[in-house]
């Protein structure tokens, strides 16, 4: 019972009403709450001591994160983020010190991106920290981008670099809201999700919501430096990294084919100094494979899952 199955048999029968738009199987619940041209996003999400940092990790990284997470959430079905509300659970002998910083982190994060932090709960959890966030954002109708509708012939784009992130991307990366909102803006996106349980893992969601397969290629996925090094201590490829670390919290986009090179050429104007590539296509025929130097394969990699 992995965390995948475990959410297919909790959501199979939930009660809902004639506001939501999309539940479940998204990156962000879409609301219809009678706003002219607008949808609501709503979103939550945890991060959990031991599980997504370490002790090693400063309170402002936590906070941080913890928000960080709903906003590249937010980022995936190309909405602007409103209002979020924070839970904090805390061991029995915290430091208000230690936790004040923590808000800290989340405050510098939301202020950059104008998000009003509204409130929230705090309990007592013996154990470990916990965060939990829920946050608002809202879409424009006719712009929001979800999962579920890559078509054959796509092309496939990823941004920045991937795998490597234990290195300290997951606790420093920055939500691609800018870079979501304007793609929406100026070409039709067919499907997006951030990837923060690894390309082979999130790709996955697409293909299965949209009904379609793909082909990576191999040569073209930007692995960062920090994967590299991580393969090379390890004596792994490097792209087994790229494929299955997670928590890049990059977007993973497709477009027809027809507007990629347009893609590519108004990326390098808009945002010279995020990368944006271009790592294979959508295809008609179901499954996940990978052309190499020796042909095309099935792809074995999965990503991160929660109880696997």
């Amino acid at each position: 019972m992995n965390e995948f199955k475990l959410i297919a048999r909790l959501t199979r029968s939930l009660p809902a009403n004639p506001s939501l738009v999309a539940g479940p199987g998204d990156d962000c619940a879409v609301l219809d709450c009678g706003r002219p041209g607008q949808y609501l996003l709503f979103k939550t999400d945890a991060v959990v001591e031991g599980v997504h940092f370490t002790a090693q990790a400063t309170p402002e990284q936590i906070g941080h994160k913890a928000l960080g997470r709903c906003l590249s959430d937010i980022a995936a079905m190309a909405g602007r983020p409103l209002a979020a509300l924070v839970t904090a659970a805390l061991p029995d002998n915290f430091d208000p010190a230690f936790v004040q910083r923590i808000y800290a982190g989340i405050s510098a994060l939301a202020q950059r991106h104008a998000v009003a932090i509204a409130g929230g709960e705090t309990v007592r959890n013996p154990e470990r920290l916990l965060l939990s966030v829920a946050m608002l954002g809202e879409v424009a109708r006719d712009k929001c981008v979800r999962r579920g509708g890559a078509k054959a012939g796509d092309a496939l784009f990823v941004t920045g670099e991937l795998g490597g992130s234990l290195a300290g991307k997951h606790l420093d990366f920055e939500p691609r809201l800018a870079e979501a909102q304007w793609l929406a803006q100026n070409f039709p996106i067919h499907a997006m999700i951030d990837l923060s349980d690894g390309l082979a893992g999130d790709l996955r969601h697409i293909l299965r919501m949209s009904r379609v397969g793909a082909e990576l290629l191999s040569q073209a996925i930007p692995i960062s430096r920090a994967a590299k090094l991580q393969a090379r201590a390890q004596s792994s490829p490097p792209l087994l990294a790229a494929l299955g670390d997670g928590e890049d919290f990059e977007l993973l986009f497709t477009v027809a084919g027809g507007d990629a090179v347009r893609v590519l050429d108004g990326w390098k104007k808009q945002f010279p100094k995020l990368r944006l590539t271009c790592i294979g296509r959508i295809t008609a025929a179901h499954g996940l494979k990978v052309r190499d130097k020796t042909g095309l394969h099935t792809l074995q990699t999965h990503g991160y899952v929660h109880f696997a």
